[in-house]
């Protein structure tokens, strides 16, 4: 289905500017932009998955992962296919980087109206735009959202944080939390292993947090390549001259997609990430992808106030987003 873009410039010569995401890519007649799902038709640029959902579910809203965003409820998740990113080590690469360009959109079609509907109707808290990068099915996203605040309902991107200051200015009313993925804090890693910029990904965590979108950050730590400790100090001293409440989750890796000449992440390596991000005076450090430290502890007195097992809350002592103990007031929405 053809759905006219938001956020482009008509070109003289018949081309487009998709100003979009940070790619700001030109694009002639005929073409797609670096996503794949956004194309050039006469001179005027169309999403080529508005409506066309390639996977919905009913996830804890730890999956995403978010620990301080009504922690214990659960998000209704979507995704179309494509990404703006090309990363080797893709997780989801089944959805987020299979072929576009002149291929048949996989999916099943489902209207904003219809998504609402089903959050509403299993329990869900808040839509969440996951599994792929929401920024290429902006247009579906920012619909769906509009009429998820008009029925109550929260909006939550887990992103790459490769869009551009516009387009979070458009989303800014309707989006509630972002959780984005900090790949790395070297130029080199984005260009190589994910076809991208760095810069573009901190100018976006620190445009949200100063938005008031509720923001948690989370690096994939792959080993040999974003693991030194000079690295994660950078990363972790980022995140904390940005906001020492973001909490910060550092991901096991697995090898995926292209990426398999590697191993696991050692447990050691996300442990001493954990120990680098509460240096830096992080708040709140967990380790994904693992049984372990997953459990919410109090900035002030160490009372572990919410614990859990993987993705599900097994005791709770948060009073009103306070310590039950010593009453320290709790960063996040809750």
């Amino acid at each position: 289905m053809l759905h006219e873009a938001m956020l482009y410039e008509k070109l003289k010569d018949g081309k487009v500017t998709c100003n979009l995401c940070a790619h700001l890519c030109t694009i002639p007649q005929g073409q797609f932009g670096m996503c794949g799902v956004r194309t050039n038709k006469e001179g005027t640029l169309y999403s080529l998955v508005y409506g066309s959902v390639i996977a919905s579910h009913v996830d804890p809203i730890e999956k995403k992962p978010f620990y301080h965003f009504f922690p214990g409820s659960t998000a209704y998740s979507i995704a179309t296919v494509g990404c703006n990113f090309k990363c080797s080590f893709c997780q989801n690469w089944q959805i987020s980087q299979v072929g576009k360009r002149g291929a048949a959109i996989d999916g099943y079609a489902m209207t904003p109206e219809q998504i609402v509907e089903d959050a509403l109707q299993t329990g869900c808290k808040n839509i969440s735009y996951t599994y792929t990068e929401p920024t290429i099915f902006f247009e579906y996203a920012y619909d769906t959202a509009r009429v998820a605040k008009e029925k109550g309902l929260y909006n939550t991107f887990v992103t790459n944080g490769y869009m551009t200051a516009d387009a979070l200015t458009v989303i800014k009313p309707y989006l509630d939390g972002a959780n984005v993925d900090l790949k790395s804090f070297r130029e080199d890693f984005y260009v190589s292993l994910c076809k991208g910029h760095l810069k573009p990904v901190l100018e976006s965590i620190e445009h949200m947090k100063k938005e008031g979108i509720w923001v948690e950050v989370t690096t994939l730590l792959i080993p040999g390549q974003n693991d030194s400790v000079e690295e994660l100090t950078q990363i972790a001293e980022f995140i904390a001259s940005v906001g020492t409440d973001i909490p910060w989750h550092i991901s096991r890796f697995r090898p995926e997609y292209t990426y398999t000449d590697s191993v696991p992440t050692p447990l050691a390596s996300l442990r001493k990430a954990k120990e680098i991000g509460e240096a830096a005076g992080l708040r709140y450090v967990y380790m994904g992808n693992v049984l372990e430290d997953a459990n919410t502890v109090c900035c002030s007195c160490n009372n572990v106030l919410i614990e859990r097992t993987g993705f599900s809350i097994t005791h709770y002592t948060l009073k009103e987003n306070t310590c039950s103990l010593c009453g320290t007031v709790v960063d996040g929405v809750f």
